[in-house]
């Protein structure tokens, strides 16, 4: 089903913001003025009236969810909708093209539940900075909750900004980068057929109308033969997926949620969500792993690992 277009209209702080954040950038780098901006950054705050219930419902149903799993709570990856107006003032000030700015991964430390029926309160700040001369991985911290639980959600953003390489990179060899892969032992638990207007769709539903996701023509200008899918889109397909093929319909199960975007997503797609026990950087043997990809031993577009509230062995 098509997601309506009136949508659009509950989006306005959020395309508000991403378009100062670039307008900012843009005219920072045409007047010469170096950053002053510096991390951790200070609090952002903001009081949100509850998401509009029609809204969530085709939220859910568009991510491939079940709208029933959620009759007093919001779904956790849905945080971007109120979250991204927040993180995207904080990145206002820093002299980098944030117009070529794509998502990298994102950390989601759920405490408790969010209500669905009463205006929650939000901070979001700078958290971090990390330039290498080629790229730059900004960080952002968001924190949603209520009076009571002022974190019962936290979530990092990490997006990536490309810049090109300082003088004399240009002589040094490239090294090829290896692809990530789906482990050849990971056991698929869901097989999805994603549409060529999928990312237009959750553009509608969540605000991010970065045209790399629904405007074919600016898509290949860097380098896709089509418009690739929201990086948070494929992570709320795979919390979905686990929430219904591994815990039973329980979304509250999940205690942390932490994931790369490891390979663009280019639309129309067919892949599977897989899961393994594996080893990752700072993570002990045992890890509960998922992605999603190909297939087990092929690309994958989505890395990470996730922590349950009573680890039941599931993986």
């Amino acid at each position: 089903m098509a997601v309506p277009s009136r949508y659009i209209l509950h989006q306005a702080p959020v395309i508000a913001a991403l378009g100062q954040t670039v307008l900012s950038a843009m005219m920072q780098k045409s007047s010469g003025a170096k950053s002053k901006v510096t991390a951790p950054g200070p609090d952002i705050r903001q009081t949100i009236p509850p998401r509009p219930k029609d809204l969530l419902r085709d939220y859910v149903r568009h991510v491939g969810g079940d709208p029933s799993t959620y009759k007093r709570a919001l779904p956790a990856h849905l945080f971007p909708q109120w979250g991204f107006p927040l993180a995207a003032k904080a990145l206002v000030g820093l002299d980098y093209p944030l117009a070529k700015v794509l998502n990298a991964g994102c950390r989601l430390e759920i405490n408790e539940p969010l209500p669905n029926d009463e205006p929650l309160h939000v901070r979001g700040r700078l958290e971090s900075i990390d330039d290498n001369g080629r790229r730059v991985l900004i960080t952002t911290r968001v924190a949603t909750g209520t009076h009571a639980t002022p974190e019962a959600l936290v979530g990092y953003i990490t997006v990536l900004v490309p810049l090109g390489g300082k003088q004399g990179d240009q002589k040094a060899p490239k090294k090829k980068k290896e692809r990530v892969r789906v482990p050849a032992t990971a056991r698929e638990i869901a097989f999805w057929t994603i549409g060529a207007s999928a990312g237009l769709e959750f553009a509608k539903l969540t605000g991010d109308f970065n045209p790399v996701h629904w405007v074919r023509p600016y898509a290949r200008m860097f380098g896709f033969r089509n418009c690739i899918l929201h990086g948070f889109s494929t992570m709320a397909r795979a919390m979905e997926g686990m929430t219904c093929h591994l815990l039973s319909g329980d979304a509250g199960a999940f205690r942390t949620l932490e994931v790369k975007f490891t390979s663009p997503l280019v639309l129309p797609a067919r892949v599977g969500l897989y899961l393994d026990q594996g080893t990752l950087p700072d993570r002990g043997p045992d890890t509960h792993c998922v992605y999603v990809g190909d297939a087990p031993g092929g690309r994958a577009f989505l890395t990470g690992y996730y922590e349950l509230r009573t680890d039941n062995g599931a993986s």
